[in-house]
């Protein structure tokens, strides 16, 4: 047998190479003390997002929106408003929700920013959000309101 036929039955017999894993994800949530809407979103999504299944493929890391950075996070702007919420991939964003538009509209703006990261072969994305979800309620960084 040929060197060539050797490496086309190899192939073959192996299959196609496995596709690429995704790479990490991470939702960091940048916060202040004293902001209401980051009490609220702890008392509402904050108490379950670890057991959801947007929680298990992107795990929450928190921070403070004055301090420095986590270690190999870059974001593609500074955050301006708590709470802002930024999908990482490998510590890079991907997108962010800036405040915090209630539960049913933040699971499905995180429901997006996920569908941007999964892979083609992930399944069919989330329902597409209404056309117009109400403001975004954020306090400002800084004025302690």
């Amino acid at each position: 047998m040929s060197c060539r036929a050797l490496l086309a039955l190899i192939a073959v017999l192996l299959g196609p190479a496995a596709p690429a894993a995704a790479g990490e994800l991470r939702l960091l949530m940048l916060d202040q003390q004293g902001c209401e809407w980051c009490e609220q979103w702890d008392a509402e999504v904050g108490v379950v997002y670890d057991r959801t299944a947007e929680g298990r493929q992107a795990p929450l890391l928190r921070g403070r929106i004055h301090d420095p950075l986590p270690e190999g996070v870059a974001l593609a702007r500074r955050a301006h408003y708590t709470p802002t919420f930024v999908l990482l991939e490998d510590g890079a964003e991907i997108g962010r929700i800036e405040g915090y538009p209630g539960e049913d509209f933040f699971y499905g703006m995180l429901g997006r920013l996920l569908a941007r990261a999964r892979p083609p072969d992930a399944g069919p994305p989330p329902a597409p959000l209404p056309a117009r979800p109400p403001a975004p309620r954020a306090t400002r960084a800084g004025d302690g309101s």
